[in-house]
């Protein structure tokens, strides 16, 4: 079964020790692509180098808002220069996270709409962080309409889920789908029409329950697809090949 990781940060220091290995087995079980989003601006050139030299890796560039004190509007100009002359997978990984204290709101909501009118402007899909701030990615959404995008990590409500896919918007799942306590979130995985949904591991981070307290990586995502069909009560092929192609549509991968 050929699966698809839409988020994983292989290119930052975590991996630096391991990488190749750590693709290597992410090949072996079935992760034929992975996507690989970028967090600030420092960061940009060594995950294009990245993507460009290593098959099955591709880039989304964007400035995540938990580091919001490292961007500047100097950033936002170079962003718009590389979408337009490198022409990533994606605008990503952007958003608001209202659940990290001492991070500006105000900071965050004008830098998102900034990106969000890039990706408009440029025709390209959107990555989505949202943290304890659905409402208000949504809303920005509807007011500055992208072509479509991922919302990572989904952990909201059902109604919540319905207003991302209105807009043209997968909904992601990882590694906290296999953990049995994750109930709501199981719930959710079960009841969404299996075209919203794609697969992600986040990796370093939100690793899978079998691996709980070690680093996350996409060797891991087979993990994901299991506990998913488990939860659906489907073929985990028919799962693979959905949750891929819904990928492959936002996406278009070359």
């Amino acid at each position: 079964m050929e699966i698809i990781d839409t988020h994983c940060h292989l290119d930052i220091p975590e991996f630096d020790e391991d990488r190749d290995q750590v693709i290597a087995a992410a090949r072996k079980v079935g992760v034929s692509k992975i996507v690989v989003p970028a967090i600030h601006a420092a960061g940009w050139t060594r995950l294009l180098r990245l993507c460009d030299q290593t098959s099955g890796l591709f880039p989304a560039l964007g400035l995540h808002p938990v580091f919001i004190d490292q961007h500047c509007k100097q950033h936002l100009d170079e962003l718009e220069h590389l979408l337009a002359h490198v022409r990533p997978l994606a605008v990503g990984e952007i958003g608001l996270d209202f659940f990290t204290r001492d991070l500006d709101r105000t900071r965050q909501q004008a830098l998102f709409e900034a990106q969000l009118s890039l990706a408009a402007a440029t025709g390209l899909p959107v990555l989505i962080h949202a943290r304890k701030s659905h409402d208000q990615v949504l809303s920005a959404l509807q007011r500055i309409r992208v072509v479509g995008g991922i919302t990572h990590a989904f952990n909201g409500s059902l109604q919540q889920a319905q207003r991302y896919l209105d807009l043209g918007f997968k909904l992601g799942f990882g590694g906290m789908l296999t953990f049995d306590r994750s109930t709501k979130l199981r719930a959710l995985a079960c009841t969404l029409p299996l075209d919203a949904i794609v697969l992600e591991t986040d990796a370093p981070d939100m690793t899978v329950a079998a691996h709980r307290g070690e680093r996350n990586s996409p060797a891991y995502l087979p993990d994901v697809l299991m506990a998913l069909a488990q939860v659906r009560a489907q073929d985990p092929e028919e799962i693979a090949w959905q949750t891929s192609a819904n990928a492959q549509q936002l996406l278009a991968f070359e």
